[in-house]
């Protein structure tokens, strides 16, 4: 029998007093009220609605070790990047891992691998492969929904997944960027309930009067926090926080517990944000976390006060798995496995080649996943490489599952004065995607992505940083800290030395290729518009 005594955050009844709590056999077996002056607070655990943990460089037991230090005790997870990679092979691996540790990771099914058929990606979960996952009770939810235009197009494929999961009772969730009007309400009607892609309070606000509940994401690339944190006020009963993608630097330094304290500041209700950060997900998703009821799961944490917000302790059914700086889950040994084929490369490989004078160039935006469309005059009848000083780089994506040319097209916004960035991170696919000041820059960091089959490297004329990610290409299998130290000495390279401006670049690269989020990105297919749903020209008719 284990005994807390703190006050207790009774979320549901909006009260806080003092108690002794009792804990066996992994639950809570009896909390009785006490009269003490007690100091330190205790409530349920932080729960991340919406997370691709491969998005962590990290697999599930080494990123819940960090996790836990903030008080997370459990995720939404959609294995949709590593399932992008191998399939259900690698969801297996995924709920394998997971097992192996004390905290509550809940995985989905995803409808969407790929997530457009403009690009290549390494497996198919085809309508079959999703019926029976759906039937794994291990796996509680059909993930996100990319295929907005499917939906509104009724087309066969997708409905027939969504109606897989209404069949089994199972909770449907969305990705729906600038969806509004009538095809925002017909995606709806459809069974899909939730949306992390919203960004502008207005569009949130619609989506919520429609029904449909609102992820508030704060991730290391797109960051809506600050647009979306009115809302919290509005309808604390309909929103959640989430990642969605948190590199392993950035959820070192915190989870969800820095949108708690964040809310807090900025005068909103304890209750209703700690309902949005603990209880919310539970109901929605119908998650087997405990919430501090008699009966429930232990799964609790201790705060220093109410303020900051400092984790003293998490418990995970029952077991302390943090407590004074240490985290108590121990790393696992992983097996790597992996699906890679892309051959060395040569600079001439990135030689753009055209007659045209004007071009179609991205515009990445830092804290967000859209992009823009920019046009360009190259002043060089089409021999064009790239404008540092206007900031207009060259960008390739290469396909890691069968030797074939690059695609190429030209990037504004990442303000690289030198060298090249690549990485198999690269949303969905998980193919190799660059961005570089030199075509012999780009090769350099490509290749040695190619050679240790998956990571991220950054390279310019003397220096060479390179995190390989033995898993699928896109993970390690090392210790979560470590990995945490070398992907932040890679990041501060690339924005010191090599001088981008954005604030989290690998995180912006990822999504570079990302083709079912607007305007304009790159697949190892060629250059794609997001708005219209096809191919688009690297050559542009005419300059603006």
């Amino acid at each position: 029998m284990k005994k807390i005594k703190a006050n207790l955050i009774d979320i549901r009844n909006r009260t806080i007093f003092p108690v002794l709590v009792e804990i066996k056999n992994q639950k809570v077996h009896s909390i009785t009220k006490i009269d003490e002056q007690l100091s330190t607070y205790i409530l349920p655990g932080f729960i991340d609605a919406h997370i691709h943990i491969e998005s962590s460089m990290l697999v599930p037991s080494e990123f819940s070790r960090i996790a836990v230090r903030h008080g997370t005790v459990g995720t939404v997870s959609d294995p949709h990047e590593i399932a992008n990679v191998l399939g259900v092979k690698g969801v297996e691996f995924m709920l394998e891992n997971a097992e192996k540790v004390n905290f509550h990771f809940n995985f989905g099914v995803s409808p969407c691998v790929p997530a457009t058929p403009f690009e290549t990606s390494g497996a198919t979960l085809d309508i079959d492969a999703v019926k029976r996952l759906l039937k794994n009770p291990k796996l509680n939810h059909l993930s996100e929904v990319m295929a907005f235009p499917s939906v509104i197009n009724d087309d066969s494929e997708i409905m027939g997944k969504i109606a897989a999961a209404k069949a089994l009772h199972l909770p449907i969730d969305g990705h729906a960027p600038f969806l509004s009007g009538e095809n925002l309400k017909k995606y709806i009607d459809a069974g899909i309930s939730t949306d992390h892609e919203a960004s502008s309070y207005e569009e949130g606000k619609e989506k919520l009067e429609l029904g449909m509940k609102i992820l508030i994401r704060e991730g290391s690339a797109a960051k809506n926090y600050e647009a979306l944190s009115p809302l919290i006020g509005e309808y604390p009963d309909m929103l959640m926080f989430c990642s969605d993608d948190r590199h392993p630097n950035d959820l070192l330094k915190g989870h969800i517990n820095t949108l708690v304290k964040r809310s807090l500041a900025k005068g909103h209700d304890l209750f209703d944000v700690l309902k949005i950060a603990c209880i919310n997900p539970k109901e929605h998703y119908n998650l087997d976390v405990g919430t501090l009821q008699v009966g429930d799961r232990a799964d609790l944490i201790e705060v220093q006060d109410l303020e900051a917000f400092k984790v003293l302790r998490t418990f995970v059914d029952g077991a302390c798995v943090y407590e004074d700086g240490i985290t108590k889950i121990d790393s696992i040994e992983v097996t790597p496995l992996n699906n890679f084929h892309a051959t060395i490369v040569a600079a001439e490989d990135f030689v753009f080649k055209s007659e045209c004078d004007d071009i179609e160039v991205i515009q990445a935006i830092d804290h967000e996943l859209f992009t823009k469309e920019l046009l360009y005059h190259t002043h060089q009848d089409g021999h064009f490489s790239v404008d540092i000083e206007k900031d207009i780089l060259k960008i390739a994506v290469i396909n890691r599952y069968e030797k074939s040319r690059p695609a190429l097209g030209f990037i504004n916004g990442f303000n690289l004065k030198s060298g090249a960035i690549a990485s198999c991170i690269a949303h969905d696919s998980h193919n190799i995607i660059a961005v570089g000041c030199s075509d012999e820059a780009i090769a350099k960091a490509v290749n040695l992505l190619v050679v240790s089959k998956g990571g991220i490297a950054a390279v310019d004329a003397e220096h060479t940083l390179h995190l390989p990610l033995s898993v699928a290409g896109i993970m390690s299998s090392d210790d979560a800290f470590k990995v945490a130290a070398q992907y932040e000495e890679i990041d501060r390279f690339v924005k010191e030395t090599l001088g981008t401006s954005l604030s989290a670049p690998f995180m912006t690269l990822s999504f570079m290729a990302l083709l079912v989020i607007p305007e304009i990105k790159l697949s190892d297919q060629g250059l794609f518009d997001g708005r219209a749903f096809h191919f688009i020209p690297t050559c542009a008719k005419e300059a603006q």
